[in-house]
């Protein structure tokens, strides 16, 4: 990647001092980087990128208060004030939470783990005008949303959530608006024994009521049989 005549101006968002501090020092060993600000949560970072208008801004995804999708909300709602590039930097992330942020007007998402010389790459990409997942830039964002997002549906209709086939079936007959006693029937089974499935499914899925289990079911895109 070319450096830059005038450095890359950067701030970082992290609510890890030590984190930020040792950041900072990688960031400005390199002759073409100034880190020119610091934030702690979210709320900071936008202020700092309305207030200092860096080149980039490296926003770590888990913070408290104000979570780095948060602040990404926050900053395209206003994206001509502060038309900064933003790298989410994280530990962790789920392919929902990349294709969020790439929506939400992110240039890159960098894991926390990957060796130095990758986030420089990815800082340098971003200048170009390139995107960055993982650990490689990307050309076409269009197509590659696409892909990630099929994926991410096809993941999602493969969770059970450690349900049995036979929750499953339970849970399909709620969704489709079965009262206990003809679960019970359809499945020729015993009302108490639809109560304890019941009760296991709620335990496995955290739910208390049958239209949370509902709408857990639809949202999550449990496997759910036809019953009819």
């Amino acid at each position: 990647m070319e450096k830059h005549a005038t450095p890359i101006r950067i701030v970082i968002a992290d609510d890890h001092p030590i984190f930020r501090d040792g950041l900072r020092r990688l960031l400005e060993a390199e002759t073409d980087m100034k880190v020119v600000g610091e934030a702690c949560d979210g709320f900071e970072a936008v202020k700092l990128a309305a207030e200092i208008k860096p080149d980039i801004l490296l926003l770590d995804l888990a913070m408290p208060r104000h979570t780095g999708l948060d602040a990404l909300r926050d900053l395209s709602a206003n994206a001509k004030a502060s038309p900064v590039r933003i790298i989410l930097l994280t530990a962790a992330v789920e392919k929902k939470q990349i294709v969020e942020a790439l929506q939400l007007g992110a240039r890159g998402v960098v894991m926390k783990d990957s060796a130095t010389q990758l986030l420089l790459k990815s800082i340098h990409a971003v200048m170009a005008g390139e995107y960055w997942v993982g650990r490689e830039s990307v050309s076409n964002l269009v197509q590659y949303l696409r892909n990630l997002m099929q994926s991410t549906n096809e993941e999602s209709k493969q969770k059970k959530f450690g349900l049995t086939p036979r929750e499953l079936e339970i849970v399909s007959a709620i969704v489709a608006g079965y009262a206990n006693r003809e679960v019970a029937e359809y499945f020729k089974i015993s009302e108490d024994t639809v109560k304890h499935h019941l009760s296991n499914i709620f335990d496995k899925l955290g739910v208390s009521t049958r239209l949370e289990l509902a709408l857990f079911a639809v949202n999550q895109g449990l496997p759910l049989k036809t019953i009819v």
